[in-house]
C-alpha cells in the first residue's frame, strides 16, 4: 500500500450484484433458488446429495458468465486513483475484478474457483461445470470454492485487519444481517466516517454514519465523485 494515501475499505453485498442482473441466492421465503439452504449450502447437504449441490452451483456459474459489472462496480475502481482501496465482498461473483478493482477479499469464496474436498488450500480457477467424479490432481472429488454455512471464514481475520486500518468505510448493498461479515463495522475506528449506500438501509445509528438511500448504481458514482473531489 502507498503510505501517503488514505485507506478506503468497501464492504459489498448482494445488492450491488443484483443490479447487474445477477439473482441473489436467497428469496423472501429464505429459499435459495427454490432449495432449502441446508440442502445446497452446507457440508452436510453436499455429503447427502453432491449431485444436487454441484448442479446448483453449476447453474449459478452459468448465470454469472452472462452478466457484466455495473456503474457501481466501475465507479469504485476510480477511487484507486487517490486511495488505497480494499473491497471486502460477501459476493462470490467476480464482477469487482472484471470492473478493474485490484484488491478484492472474498469472504464467502469465489464461484469461478474450485477446490479439493480433502485439501482446502488446493484451489484453482474453474468456469466449467463440476460433476461427481471430477477429481483434483491428488485424486479427490472437487467442490465449489464457496464458504458454506457452518464452515470457517478463512479471510475474516484479513478483513478485520483492513477494516481496523480504514480511514473511510463504505458499505454497499448489504442487509448487515449476515454474520460474521456484518460484524466488520464494529472494528472500524470510532472516528472513521461510514457511508452506507442501500435503498433500504439497515443502519441508522452508527457513529459518523452517512446514509445514502439509493440503489448502488445511483448512489455509488455520486459518492465516489465527492470523495475524489475531496
Amino acid at each position: 500500500m502507498n503510505d501517503y494515501m488514505k485507506n478506503i475499505v468497501v464492504l459489498t453485498g448482494a445488492g450491488i450484484s443484483a443490479e447487474s442482473g445477477l439473482k441473489t441466492f436467497r428469496d423472501a421465503n429464505g429459499l435459495w433458488e427454490g432449495h432449502d439452504v441446508m440442502e445446497v449450502a452446507t457440508p452436510e447437504g453436499f455429503n447427502k446429495n453432491p449431485e444436487l449441490v454441484l448442479e446448483f452451483y453449476n447453474q449459478r456459474r452459468k448465470q454469472l458468465l452472462t452478466v457484466s459489472p455495473n456503474q457501481a462496480h466501475r465507479a469504485l475502481v476510480k477511487l484507486e486513483q487517490l486511495y488505497n482501496v480494499t473491497i471486502v465482498t460477501q459476493n462470490v461473483d467476480d464482477l469487482h475484478e472484471r470492473a478493474g478493482s485490484s484488491h478484492v477479499v472474498h469472504l464467502h469464496g469465489e464461484l469461478l474457483k474450485a477446490r479439493s474436498t480433502k485439501n482446502p488450500h488446493d484451489i484453482f480457477y474453474c468456469s466449467n461445470n463440476i460433476c461427481v467424479g471430477d477429481l483434483c490432481k491428488n485424486g479427490h472429488q472437487i467442490r465449489p470454492h464457496i464458504v458454506w454455512f457452518g464452515e470457517a471464514v478463512p479471510l475474516l481475520e484479513d478483513a478485520v485487519a483492513y477494516t481496523q486500518m480504514a480511514d473511510i468505510l463504505i458499505i454497499i448493498g448489504t442487509s448487515m444481517q449476515v454474520y460474521p461479515a456484518a460484524s466488520l463495522i464494529d472494528f472500524a475506528r470510532p472516528e472513521t466516517p461510514i457511508y452506507f449506500v442501500d435503498p433500504n438501509p439497515a443502519l441508522s445509528s452508527a457513529k459518523n454514519l452517512t446514509v445514502i438511500s439509493k440503489k448502488a448504481v445511483e448512489g455509488v458514482p455520486t459518492l465516489v465523485a465527492s470523495l475524489i473531489d475531496k
